[in-house]
């Protein structure tokens, strides 16, 4: 594996079904609202198919540290209600797969996303800052467990 590839596995387990939790999820263009934090801007650029597959974003994102990421995602696969795939393009090139798996009460979510930085500061600093990278992720995803948790406890109310 390449210093600039990077492999992140998030899980969370959430009160609520699957399906809740799916279509949470599957609406990008709500992120800002609920995961503000890190989701600084979304664009719709294009619709896709009416299941949403070939839908594609013009994303600005932000973790804790002081850089910023503009990226693209597509929708390529959704499985209602238990998979949704993107690949991503821009500051960097991968995939991620969202699935989403019963547990009584709860729904646990699992989030492998898998890329390469082609950002230069990125790609340029993997090799020493990967660790500092991998915790600014995890930083990003708590702050997405926080925000997804509250949007289902609105969904309740």
């Amino acid at each position: 594996m390449a210093a600039n590839d990077y492999v992140f596995v998030t899980r969370w387990r959430v009160e609520g079904t699957p399906e809740e939790v799916y279509r949470i999820i599957e609406n990008t263009d709500d992120y800002p609202r609920w995961w503000g934090r890190v989701w600084l801007t979304v664009e719709r650029v294009a619709e896709g198919d009416a299941n949403g597959i070939g839908r594609r974003y013009k994303l600005f994102t932000r973790g804790w540290l002081p850089y910023r990421l503009r990226w693209q995602s597509e929708t390529v696969e959704k499985v209602f209600p238990s998979r949704i795939a993107i690949k991503a393009t821009g500051d960097f090139v991968g995939s991620g797969v969202w699935a989403f798996e019963p547990d009584g009460a709860f729904t646990n979510v699992t989030y492998d996303w898998r890329l390469r930085a082609d950002k230069p500061l990125l790609r340029a600093l993997s090799f020493l800052l990967k660790p500092l990278f991998r915790w600014n992720h995890n930083w990003a995803m708590a702050r997405g467990l926080e925000g997804l948790r509250a949007e289902l406890d609105a969904h309740r109310q």
